[in-house]
């Protein structure tokens, strides 16, 4: 009898003991810490060009490998092209698709701005289509000198982008 105590007692407390704590190794190649995530945040800016009833207006968020953005057109008595682009920065210069509606639309080509201190220039150049959106033929022969010239503004004054 005496013995039958002693394993219900033995049962008992080892049927109340929680099983030993399970360790995760939160770390991933090389010792890094995988719980937690990393944020990037994107440098913002905006530029707008108003000339007489036209308006261009651009904003940009530059990551550290992409920027993204968009990138409006409303010139007076035409259609408005109102869409998203995507590249990357090559210095100060700006090689972006825009992806716009136009018309019913939808369509991409590529644009290209030199983007210096407070202005931002669209630059222009000879497009050829290329797998359904129109590319520059040679980005090396760009011309930034009838670019229409973009201001940096606050992006809470552009909130209509």
């Amino acid at each position: 009898m005496k013995t039958i105590l002693i394993i219900s007692l033995l049962l008992v407390t080892v049927a109340c003991n929680p099983s030993p704590k399970q360790t995760t190794d939160d770390t991933g190649p090389a010792g890094e810490d995988t719980t937690r995530m990393t944020i990037q945040i994107p440098k913002t800016g905006c530029y707008v060009n108003i000339s007489a009833r036209d308006t261009v207006r651009l904003k940009v968020e530059t990551f550290p490998n992409v920027v993204t953005g968009t990138l409006r057109y409303n010139f007076y008595e035409k259609d408005k092209n109102t869409g998203e682009i995507e590249g990357r920065l090559m210095g100060d210069t700006l090689l972006a698709d825009y992806t716009f509606m136009s018309e019913g639309k939808r369509s991409t080509r590529q644009v290209i701005f030199l983007v210096r201190d407070s202005i931002a220039i669209e630059g222009y150049g000879v497009m050829e289509e290329k797998e359904g959106k129109m590319v520059f033929k040679d980005i090396r022969e760009i011309d930034f000198s009838e670019g229409m010239k973009l201001v940096k503004v606050s992006c809470v004054e552009d909130i209509q982008l």
